[in-house]
């Protein structure tokens, strides 16, 4: 990433997308893509233009300037209307000619044509001329004079070439990016030569060797982790890694030759701040005797002020110096702890007054600033608590929201089971009232089956018949009770749920059909799972007790053989109906 961008004069950054460049702001101050626009205060005067077969008379400065489109991109062809009607392409190209080299002119049958120029710079020049009165010769017929209307037109020629050189700009750009990349990056590491006993006797100078050292010893660890150490290479490496130990000890003594430069720079440091402090305290001095009565009474208001001010500033600066030159003695003392507690304490410093008077200073300006921590941490204190009993809040809030949508669940559930309770209770009274429908309907039936036998025994009585009859009459009853009962019983039972139960019907109705003294069960499901594995004897027994007017199940045998089967007898309910 570069601060400071890498620009192309003339390079779009709209093809930022494309090219995979990051874009680039045209209107940066010094980027130079955009000229600055010319300003507007100035008012364009335009001027009568003769040219050798017609003249151009300016618009009215009064009016607005002509509206014109937004420029497409590369705009290189321009629309001309308002032509007129005589004007031919020679005179076309003569009043345009002054704009620029033309590539091509387009004319229409109609009073408009195109133009297209070399350079993008010349369309500005034809723009200029719009709204201008066009006039052939010195005629003033209608056909020889309009007014032309000068825009921006949008071409595929103009706006290929605009991406061509787009592309062009944009592999430019990516070019010299990468240069300034290159450029930029830091140096490669040399590369590290392979293991020979000639270059291993020259790493080992150069580990003697303290300005090569560095780059001696990167060599070595780069061997030694390649495994070049070896039964018949060990005693060099042991030499090298000897030479790189010796190294340590001239380290250290370049440390202590550090240490000793920072001694002496602390001391000279510290005489220096004495020096200073000297002075401050000569120019507090000076200040303290101003103030006393003898000079002060002479002084005017303004001059006691200054002279105020100054003794304040030198005693905060004298303050601090003074504060700086405890610190320092403190870590010597702290420093010289242990050499100095066997030593005399006549040995020790003498602190003069005005150090005494800096400590108590110092002491005074930190126990304010330990009173201010602590009112700090009071008030830091305060916030915890509060922060906490927050926190408490929002998780008794918390747990009452759980509790909340726990029992709205529970409450949703409920109605949910109460819901379907009461669509099964719906269910069974439906059920029950047409069980009582059935049971009254069943009643009318006998009531008038038992009144038409009293008037047909009254009848044959009466007549004279016989008791058969009477019999024929009882058959008759029963088997229109009987009737009633399969018609309740058919409209009770349900009807087949899908196609493949049907299909199964319809085999079954075959198998029995061949068998006319039936079949047990288990031989009729061996024979149905050749057909289906997945089906059971007791799907196959449930579907047949559900049609009993077509299937019966009867006992055969005696004993140990008793066996039960089931018949075809659909054909038999079509001969009693």
């Amino acid at each position: 990433i570069f601060t400071d961008s890498i620009c192309v004069p003339g390079f779009d950054p709209s093809l930022s997308m494309m090219t995979g460049i990051t874009p680039i702001n045209p209107m940066i101050p010094g980027m130079g893509l955009v000229p600055p626009p010319p300003p507007t205060d100035v008012p364009v005067v335009k001027e009568i233009i003769h040219c050798k077969s017609c003249t151009l008379f300016p618009p009215n400065p009064n009016l607005p300037p002509p509206s014109t489109r937004e420029r497409p991109p590369g705009c290189k062809t321009v629309f001309v209307g308002g032509l007129p009607e005589n004007a031919t392409e020679e005179i076309i190209q003569e009043v345009f000619e002054q704009c620029g080299d033309i590539t091509a002119i387009r004319k229409s049958k109609k009073n408009f044509c195109h133009i297209r120029f070399a350079e993008e710079f010349m369309v500005d020049k034809a723009i200029y001329l719009s709204g201008y009165r066009m006039r052939l010769g010195s005629s003033t017929d209608k056909k020889d004079s309009g007014r032309l209307h000068v825009d921006f037109a949008q071409a595929r020629d103009d706006f290929y070439e605009w991406e061509c050189k787009q592309r062009m700009l944009a592999r430019e750009e990516r070019h010299r990016r990468k240069m300034e990349e290159d450029r930029l990056r830091p140096p490669s590491p040399p590369a590290i030569m392979h293991y020979s006993e000639h270059e291993a006797a020259l790493l080992a100078e150069k580990l003697k060797d303290d300005s090569k050292f560095s780059e001696a010893i990167t060599v070595l660890l780069t061997w030694i982790e390649r495994g070049e150490v070896n039964r018949r290479s060990a005693n060099q490496f042991y030499s090298m890694v000897q030479s790189a130990n010796s190294h340590v000890r001239r380290l250290m003594n370049e440390k202590a030759a550090h240490e000793q430069e920072m001694e002496q720079a602390k001391e000279s440091f510290k005489n220096a701040l004495t020096g200073i402090l000297t002075q401050f305290e000569q120019i507090v001095a000076v200040f303290n005797a101003s103030t006393r009565q003898k000079a002060w009474d002479h002084f005017s208001k303004a001059q006691r002020k200054n002279i105020d001010i100054w003794r304040k500033h030198s005693e905060e600066l004298r303050n601090a110096h003074s504060e700086q030159l405890m610190g320092i003695r403190r870590e010597e003392e702290m420093e010289m702890s242990d050499d100095d507690s066997g030593d005399n304490p006549s040995k020790k410093l003498r602190v003069d007054d005005s150090a005494l008077a800096a400590q108590a200073y110092a002491l005074k300006e930190e126990n304010d600033s330990l009173r201010w921590q602590l009112d700090a941490y009071r008030n830091e204190v305060e916030l915890l608590k509060q922060e906490k009993g927050q926190l408490f809040r929002t998780e008794e809030s918390l747990t009452k929201d759980q509790q909340l949508q726990f029992l709205q669940q529970t409450m949703q559930g409920m109605q949910q089971q109460l819901l379907s309770i009461q669509e099964e209770l719906n269910n069974k009274k439906s059920e029950l009232e047409q069980a009582k429908e059935e049971q009254t309907h069943t009643q009318a039936m006998l009531k008038v089956l038992q009144e038409q036998l009293k008037n047909s025994k009254e009848l044959a009585e009466i007549n004279g018949h016989d008791e058969s009859q009477s019999n024929e009459i009882n058959v008759l009853t029963v088997a229109l009770v009987n009737q009633d009962r399969e018609k309740n019983s058919e409209k009770r039972s349900p009807g087949l749920k899908s196609e493949k139960e049907a299909l199964l019907i319809g085999i079954i109705s075959t198998f029995l059909h061949v068998h006319p003294f039936g079949a047990n069960i288990e031989y009729l499901w061996s024979y149905m799972q050749q057909l289906d594995s997945r089906i059971s004897a007791n799907e196959i027994e449930m579907l047949l007790m559900r049609l009993p007017r077509m299937f019966k199940q009867e006992f055969t045998g005696v004993g140990a053989t008793l066996e039960k089967r089931w018949k075809f007898c659909a054909f038999e309910g079509i001969k009693t109906i």
